[in-house]
């Protein structure tokens, strides 16, 4: 499906991303973790196709995606502020991509209506941004996304303005929704139980140069996640509870 090899970038002689190589098959989500600062918005830039990188090749169903625009690479980039057009609708807000698309009237209202129903959004579709919580404005988003069926979904920490249940909730919709429609995404965060949640395959990004990871299990017992450590801390806690009890 997605195919980058030897990608690189520098910004003044800095450099940013050193040597990036993966591949992705459909469907599958690799969860990128790193801290602010390693590379991991210059990465899914590059492949939107709003940055240039410096050497490197991207391949996206066997298509080079040097030459194509960001508007043609039928990708979705998806930041933590949800950017809906606030003069719009929650129901036009969703539907602008097909609408853009020329598709006909009625395959719009059925499209929508059903993605509206898998996000529990139907009751606020006449509702504008304005009047909806964070995380209803992040599923609307989400849904404006899917709906035009990208090749990929590029998200940016997509839900690190939420509260903790709502994050929680917005993990678990994406699972959902990237697994019912066999969506190839590359997640990036700095929260390594998010990775955990979303990642189908796991990666971490650090001072530009990407580890990639066989299973679930070397990316725990990597020092660099410090997913072991919380492990171990928790674990410390409940004996100490017990012990307590």
């Amino acid at each position: 499906m997605l195919t980058v090899a030897h990608l690189s970038k520098q910004f003044a002689a800095q450099p940013v991303l050193r040597d990036i190589s993966f591949a992705l098959n459909q469907g599958e989500v690799l969860a990128v973790l790193g801290r602010s600062g390693c590379g991991k918005t210059t990465l899914l830039k590059i492949l939107a196709g709003l940055e240039a990188a410096d050497a490197g090749t991207l391949h996206l169903q066997g298509q080079d995606l040097h030459p194509v625009p960001p508007n043609a690479r039928q990708m979705v980039y998806l930041y933590q502020e949800p950017l809906l057009f606030p003069h719009l609708t929650v129901f036009e807000n969703v539907a602008f991509g097909l609408r853009i698309r020329k598709v006909a009237k009625a395959e719009i209202d059925q499209q929508v209506s059903e993605m509206l129903d898998e996000l529990d959004l139907r009751q606020h579709a006449q509702k504008a941004p304005n009047q909806l919580s964070g995380g209803q404005r992040q599923r609307v988003s989400f849904g404006r996304a899917l709906i035009i069926r990208p090749r990929l979904l590029l998200l940016d920490e997509p839900f690190g303005n939420l509260d903790a249940q709502t994050r929680a909730d917005m993990q678990q919709l994406f699972l959902r929704v990237s697994r019912q429609h066999q969506i190839t995404s590359l997640f990036v965060t700095h929260d390594s139980r998010e990775a955990l949640t979303v990642g189908t395959r796991f990666g971490y990004l650090d001072q530009g140069a990407l580890t990639s990871f066989a299973s679930v299990a070397e990316f725990v017992q990597d020092a660099r996640t410090a997913i072991g450590s919380e492990l171990a801390f928790w674990e410390s806690i409940q004996q100490t509870s017990r012990s307590s009890g």
